[in-house]
Order: structure tokens, then C-alpha cells, then sequence
């Protein structure tokens, strides 16, 4: 059912928790299902150089929460706001239909996160 990729993303998370005083936080919903993503991203200069999510929901919305931060930390803001959806399904080979809407999370906390930074 699920990739080995994803669920080590679950079992393994990367870049867990959050960072006491980030440069962009962001908390998103699903109202459908109750899953919950939170980011904190930490700046120098236009890098990312932390980044740290927090994840209440299903196995692929966690899962995704923690791809999403090893996807951007070392990239520039500008190459963070480029990342898609398909990117995060990519990192965690495959995502199932019914929690596609786990990588828009991802997506979703992102692009708001980033959002607050002021460059």
C-alpha cells in the first residue's frame, strides 16, 4: 500500500519539531480529514538553512510533512517557492489516491511559511 520511501519518511522523520524563533511559520489544515502541518523555516541571507515540521494526521501527510523540509533546506527562498506537489510524491515514491491531498499539505504550509518572509 504504501513505498518504502513514504513510510520511512513516517518512521524516520526528517527534520522534526520546531524552531524557537523562525523567520516563517505556517499551520495548515484539512478540514475533510483533520490532518494538521505546521512549518518553521530559518533564514541566512535568502537560504533556508532549518526548516522543521510538526504533523497530525495520516501516514502520507506525515510522511510528506518530512519531505517537504529535506526537499528545501539549502535552497533559496525562490527555488522553495518553485516546488510542487509532484516533487514531495516524487521524494516519497508515490503517494495513494486517496491521500493525494497529503502533498498539497505539504505544499500548501510552504508556501505560506514562506509567505511571512520579508527579502
Amino acid at each position: 500500500m504504501y513505498s518504502a520511501q513514504l513510510l520511512d519518511h513516517f518512521e524516520h522523520p526528517r527534520n522534526p519539531g520546531e524552531i524557537a524563533d523562525p523567520d516563517g511559520s505556517a499551520q495548515v489544515e484539512n478540514p475533510a480529514c483533520g490532518d494538521v502541518l505546521k512549518l518553521t523555516v530559518k533564514l541566512e541571507g535568502d537560504r533556508i538553512t532549518d526548516i522543521r515540521f510538526r504533523a497530525k494526521g495520516c501516514v502520507p501527510a506525515m510522511a510528506c510533512g518530512s519531505a517537504v523540509t529535506e526537499l528545501v533546506k539549502g535552497k533559496t527562498v525562490a527555488e522553495a517557492r518553485k516546488l510542487q506537489p509532484c516533487d514531495v510524491v516524487e521524494t516519497v515514491a508515490g503517494v495513494p489516491e486517496a491521500s493525494s491531498h497529503a502533498s498539497h499539505l505539504a505544499i500548501d504550509a510552504l508556501s505560506a511559511a514562506l509567505k511571512q518572509i520579508r527579502m
